[in-house]
C-alpha cells in the first residue's frame, strides 16, 4: 500500500525438517493440500469471503448514519480494511523459507504460541461460524421470498423448510476437499453478488426518488437515533468482514523466492476491492437516495416490482451465499480435522471428512432453524468479532513483529486504525445488544 514492508526483527527460518507423516498430513488437509491457484481465483475468492448479503443490509445502514456519517464510514471502511489486508497479505511470508497459511499461525508468531491461539481462535470461529449461520438462514429466506413472489397464490411454507433445503446443498458441497475444488462455486457466487448488487441498485433508480421520501432519523428520542447509529456502524463491520479467510486463501497460491505468492494475492485483492466499491457504494446511496428512512433492513424487500427481477435477485443471493458459507466454511473443516487428525489420531481420509463435516453442517442448520433471527444479531456480532479480525488485528500484528519506530508514519497509522477499530468495536456492540433486546420481544423459534 505505497510502503514497501520492513524486514521482521528476527528472520528465523522454519523448521523444514518434518516427518513424512506431517507432511502427508499437510498434503491432506483443505487448507494446505493445493498450492497451484492463479491470481484470479484470489479475486474471486475475496468477492465472494466479502460482498456478503450484508450488501443488501446497506441503505439501511445509511438511513441510521445519515449522508455525511454514512458515506464517511463507508469510505473510511473501504480504505481501512484494504490497508489492513495488505499487512496480511506482507505477512503471510515475512520469515524466509516458512509460510503463515493460518491467520492463527500468524497471531502464533505474534504474541507466542498458546495466548496467539487463545486471541485469534476464538475470534475467528466466532466470525466464521456466525457466518455459516447468517447464511444458513440468509438462504433460507431468499428461497422462501422466491417461493412467495414466484406463486403469490400458493400455500405458505415454513422458513425451517427452505433452511433444510438450502443446508441440504452443503451436505454435498462440504466434501469437496479444498480451496482450489470450490474455485468454480466461488466464481459463480462472485458473480451473483455482483449481478444482485446491481439489480438493487439499478431498481432503485428504475424506481426514482419515492413521493414524500424522507431522510431524517426514524427514532424519536436522542437515545434511540444514537443507539441506532451505533447499531448500523455494526452492520457496516459485518460488510467488510473478509480477513478472516485471507491466508488461507493466499495458501492456495503458489510460491518461491523469485515470484512470492503475495504479488499474485495482491493483484487479486486489487481486483477484489474494486469489486467491492462497485457494489456497496451504489447499493447504500442509490437505495437511499430512493427509498430515504423507510427503506427495508433488505432493500429487495422494499423492492417488491417488477416481480421476475427480484424473484431472480433472490436467486441470485442463494447463490451467491452457497459460495460464501463454503469459503467460510474450509478453515473451520481445516480446524476441525486439524484436531481430530493432529491430536486425536484419527487416521486421514474419505470418512472422517464426511461425518466432521455433515456434522458441522447438520449444527449450522440446527442453530439457524432455532434461531431465524439470527441475523438480528449482526450489529452486535459485526462489532464484538467482525471489528478485531478485520479493522485493528492485523494492525497490532504488524507493530509487536515489525516494531516500526515510534511516530514514525507506520507507527501513526497503524496507531490510528487500532483507535477507530477499538471505538467502532465497542460502539457497534452497544448498538447491537440493544437490537436483540428490542427483537426479543418478537423472536419466535421454529418459525
Amino acid at each position: 500500500m505505497g510502503t514497501q514492508a520492513p524486514s521482521p526483527p528476527e528472520a528465523y527460518h522454519s523448521s523444514s525438517n518434518k516427518t513424512e507423516k506431517e507432511k502427508s498430513i499437510d498434503d491432506w488437509l483443505p487448507i494446505t493440500s493445493s498450492r497451484n491457484a492463479k491470481w484470479w481465483y484470489s479475486a474471486f475468492h475475496n468477492v465472494t469471503a466479502m460482498v456478503g448479503a450484508g450488501v443488501l443490509s446497506l441503505p439501511y445502514a445509511m438511513s441510521e448514519l445519515g449522508w455525511g456519517p454514512g458515506i464517511a464510514v463507508l469510505i473510511l471502511s473501504w480504505i481501512i480494511t484494504l490497508y489492513t489486508l495488505w499487512q496480511m497479505v506482507e505477512m503471510h511470508e515475512m520469515v524466509p523459507g516458512k509460510r503463515f497459511d493460518r491467520y492463527h499461525e500468524l497471531g502464533q508468531h505474534a504474541f507466542g504460541d498458546k495466548l496467539g491461539l487463545w486471541i485469534v481462535v476464538p475470534q475467528q470461529l466466532v466470525v466464521e461460524v456466525g457466518v455459516n449461520i447468517v447464511y444458513m438462514v440468509t438462504g433460507g429466506k431468499s428461497l422462501k421470498k422466491f417461493h412467495d413472489v414466484v406463486c403469490p397464490d400458493c400455500k405458505s411454507i415454513k422458513l425451517t423448510y427452505f433452511i433444510m433445503i438450502f443446508a441440504s446443498v452443503h451436505l454435498v458441497l462440504s466434501q469437496l476437499p479444498n480451496f482450489n475444488s470450490i474455485s468454480g462455486v466461488s466464481l459463480a457466487a462472485a458473480v451473483m453478488s455482483l449481478s444482485y448488487s446491481t439489480i438493487a441498485w439499478g431498481a432503485s433508480v428504475d424506481k426514482g426518488k419515492q413521493a414524500k421520501v424522507e431522510y431524517g432519523y426514524k427514532a424519536r428520542s436522542t437515545a434511540g437515533t444514537v443507539l441506532n447509529f451505533f447499531s448500523a456502524l455494526g452492520d457496516v463491520a459485518f460488510a467488510y468482514a473478509g480477513h478472516n479467510v485471507v491466508l488461507e486463501i493466499q495458501a492456495t497460491i503458489p510460491s518461491t523466492p523469485e515470484k512470492p505468492s503475495k504479488k499474485p494475492m495482491w493483484k487479486g485483492v486489487i481486483v477484489a476491492y474494486i469489486g467491492v466499491a462497485l457494489c456497496y457504494i451504489p447499493v447504500a446511496l442509490v437505495g437511499y437516495w430512493a427509498f430515504g428512512n423507510g427503506v427495508d433492513d433488505n432493500i429487495l424487500i422494499t423492492l417488491e416490482k417488477p416481480r421476475w427481477l427480484i424473484a431472480m435477485a433472490n436467486m441470485m443471493v442463494v447463490v451467491h451465499v452457497i459460495g460464501s458459507y463454503q469459503i467460510y466454511a474450509m478453515p473451520v473443516f481445516d480446524m476441525i480435522e486439524t484436531v481430530l487428525v493432529k491430536k486425536l489420531h484419527f487416521p486421514p481420509g474419505l470418512t472422517l471428512r464426511l461425518i466432521a463435516r455433515t456434522v458441522y453442517v447438520a449444527f449450522t442448520m440446527f442453530v439457524a432453524i432455532t434461531f431465524p433471527f439470527f441475523g438480528g444479531l449482526l450489529g452486535f456480532f459485526g462489532g464484538f468479532a467482525f471489528a478485531p479480525t478485520t479493522y485493528f488485528l492485523p494492525c497490532i500484528m504488524w507493530l509487536a513483529i515489525y516494531k516500526p519506530r515510534r511516530f514514525s508514519l507506520s507507527w501513526t497509522t497503524n496507531w490510528i486504525c487500532i483507535l477507530l477499530g477499538v471505538m467502532l468495536m465497542i460502539l457497534s456492540s452497544i448498538g447491537g445488544l440493544r437490537q436483540i433486546v428490542l427483537q426479543a420481544k418478537t423472536y419466535r423459534f421454529y418459525s
